[in-house]
């Protein structure tokens, strides 16, 4: 009895990790997503921003430009400081970033290039 109830506790704890991590999104689906559009959120470690990731891999935002590429399943930032790579989960409009597991911020995307960056 104890044996199977620490089996069943073991696997109901493993299913919520197996279950993030199946809603990585692929490469091509945050290229799909994000390619010609906006994305205005906040970062854990740095806070609010919006950004424009247009098709030719540019990145314009508010007083800033950086580059954007896709290298696996991660999107890669790189404003001048060498790049940052990041996994997604793309939910309808929703993305929430991801880096080593562990969510760092959150977005909206929007159609387009609303703020003419």
């Amino acid at each position: 009895m104890i044996r199977y109830s620490l089996s069943a506790l073991a696997l109901g704890l493993a299913l919520p990790i197996a279950a993030q991590a199946q809603t990585l999104s692929t490469g091509a689906e945050i290229t799909s997503a994000l390619s010609g559009n906006t994305v205005q959120g906040s970062m854990s470690a740095s806070g609010a921003y919006t950004e424009f990731y247009a098709a030719d891999g540019s990145i314009k935002g508010a007083g800033y430009t950086g580059t954007w590429t896709i290298e696996g399943d991660a999107m890669c930032f790189d404003y001048g400081e060498g790049k940052d790579c990041w996994n997604a989960r793309i939910e309808g409009d929703a993305v929430t970033w991801v880096q080593d597991g562990v969510d760092g911020g959150t977005g909206t995307i929007v159609a387009g290039n609303p703020n003419n960056f």
